[in-house]
């Protein structure tokens, strides 16, 4: 009630010695969204939460602290920007005097960021990200959590990639952030998975990734996921694929923008060990591992090769009825091996391929259908034999059904041409 609200207000601007009794009453108060709303409407109620978090009371500048976190927790942005006061406040305390008084700034700094873009347009001249730098400097775990969760925040808003990011990259805390994520199995978990999906951020919303190439983030996370992969175990350090999901992104996005990858054929063994582990309890992994694969072998003969000679091919073809989306991704994936040539092509059919992808053509989904018909095209183009078997398995059949389908009608005709025609042609 409003009256109730106002009672805690008082309670706490009264000089008495049960002053931190009544902050702590306010703090419970507080965690209803309701309550945070009528306690900002109260003229001087964030006056006195402010003079209360720079009293030279540790024990009431932590209680007050409490309470503007609290208060962070908010969904309404007025609440987010009654705030506003404080921010300069939160920046100067972040080298404060205990770790849970830092923490509380931290996450208090994270969870404004996140609801008002009038608080991340003040933070920025007052300096937020030179004080993150200097943060992620610290050597306390649960700091270096918060810097990253301060970061993320900032890193997600819509205004990053003109605001945000080219600060972030004038920083020192690209260099930091990746030291962080590729020591994650040594350091800490917690840390190293925030800052692996900060640099996921940067990456997908910013397309000149010049200062992470030349700090060598590609080396770096393609170290990283060598060293996880040997260090999997059959069961896997609890949270350890929130850490990859991550590094995989980061590493796939920066090759399809650069087409830099090293050739290091123990890559591709490392991303199947990584399916291996993650196939059961994590599927959205397979995912984000075929995207990699796919990025890998798009434009580069030797991963093509390389998956060919590991004997990896049986593996791939283990993922066909996974999802959707695995089923487009690995067709995807043979089609990127099928244009290199007559010899790949004939490496594919030696699984035997043609009997898996016959089912693939009754598939409901036109996407994985259009991909199966475009893999089809590739190794009847390189292996002109292969058409003969297809249709020796009924494959014509599969090919007719298409024929009225606008998106695959010219594709299905063409391969029906292709079948059709007798031998030697």
């Amino acid at each position: 009630l409003p009256g109730q609200v106002l009672e805690l207000l008082r309670g706490v601007q009264r000089g008495s010695e049960d002053r931190k009794r009544w902050l702590g009453r306010l703090r419970w108060a507080l965690q209803n969204e309701d309550t945070q709303q009528k306690f900002v409407r109260l003229e001087g109620s964030i006056r006195t939460l402010t003079g209360l978090f720079t009293s030279s009371l540790a024990d009431l500048q932590l209680e007050a602290a409490r309470c503007l976190h609290e208060l962070s927790h908010s969904s309404v942005p007025t609440v987010a920007e009654a705030c506003l006061p404080v921010t300069s406040y939160l920046l100067t305390y972040l080298s404060g005097h205990s770790l849970e008084f830092t923490e509380l700034c931290l996450y208090t700094l994270g969870n404004l960021v996140v609801e008002s873009e009038a608080v991340r347009k003040q933070l920025l001249p007052q300096g937020i990200i030179p004080v993150l730098a200097s943060c992620i400097q610290s050597p306390h775990e649960a700091v270096l959590e918060g810097v990253g969760y301060v970061l993320s925040q900032l890193l997600q808003a819509k205004e990053a990639p003109t605001e945000i990011i080219p600060l972030v990259l004038d920083s020192l805390l690209p260099q930091h952030m990746l030291r962080l994520v590729c020591s994650g199995l040594k350091a800490g978990m917690g840390a190293a998975v925030e800052f692996a999906w900060c640099l996921h951020y940067i990456i997908c919303r910013h397309k000149d990734n010049v200062v992470l190439l030349s700090l060598g983030a590609v080396p770096s996370l393609t170290s990283l996921l060598l060293d996880l992969a040997s260090q999997i175990p059959q069961d896997a350090p609890e949270g350890l694929e929130l850490l990859v999901c991550p590094v995989l992104r980061c590493v796939s996005n920066l090759l399809a923008q650069t087409g830099c990858q090293g050739q290091d054929g123990r890559l591709l063994v490392a991303l199947f060990l990584i399916l291996q582990c993650f196939l059961q309890q994590h599927p959205f992994l397979i995912q984000e591992c075929l995207w990699l694969l796919n990025n890998l072998t798009a434009d580069d003969p030797f991963f093509c090769s390389a998956l060919l000679s590991l004997d990896l091919l049986p593996a791939l073809l283990q993922l066909l009825t996974c999802s959707q989306m695995a089923t487009v991704l690995v067709l995807t994936v043979l089609c990127n091996i099928a244009e290199k040539g007559a010899l790949q092509c004939q490496r594919l059919l030696q699984q035997p391929l043609l009997p898996r992808l016959l089912p693939l053509l009754t598939l409901p989904e036109p996407e994985a259908v259009g991909q199966c018909l475009e893999l089809l095209h590739l190794l009847f183009l390189h292996c002109p034999e292969a058409a003969a078997d297809f249709t020796r398995q009924g494959g014509h059949q599969a090919l007719e059904q298409h024929q009225s389908i606008p998106l695959l009608q010219e594709r299905a005709q063409a391969l029906l041409a292709v079948v059709r025609q007798p031998p030697g042609a």
